[in-house]
């Protein structure tokens, strides 16, 4: 969907939920190299939303703009909402504006 076709209310609302707790996750190069085919994380944004009404008003939004949505889940007592792909997260970013990425998955501490 060419972005002229997107409505301003629903660019604004998307980047108000983005800007307030939303995130990017980027594709570590590093690793992909290192682990190969194991590795299969790629670019996304993960919408995050309090409740599930707000949840539903999320992918609603998405639709409208013409995003391709993946499946939500439920992490830390919230649900993230991902869109999946290097051409996707451009896109929104193009849309609502930039903020600091998650840094790539990296070698995890280890806990003892």
């Amino acid at each position: 969907m060419p972005e002229a076709d997107i409505p301003e209310k629903v660019v604004a609302e998307l980047a108000t939920l983005f800007h307030r707790n939303g995130y990017v996750r980027r594709q570590n190069p590093e690793r992909r190299v290192l682990d190969g085919p194991l590795y299969k994380k790629g670019d996304e944004v993960r919408l995050t939303a309090q409740t599930f009404d707000e949840l539903r008003k999320i992918r609603r939004l998405l639709k409208e703009a013409g995003f391709k949505i993946g499946r939500w889940f439920r992490h830390s007592h919230q649900w993230r909402q991902p869109v999946y792909g290097r051409e996707q997260v451009a896109r929104f970013l193009s849309l609502v504006g930039d903020r600091p990425s998650k840094e790539p998955d990296g070698p995890r501490p280890r806990l003892r």
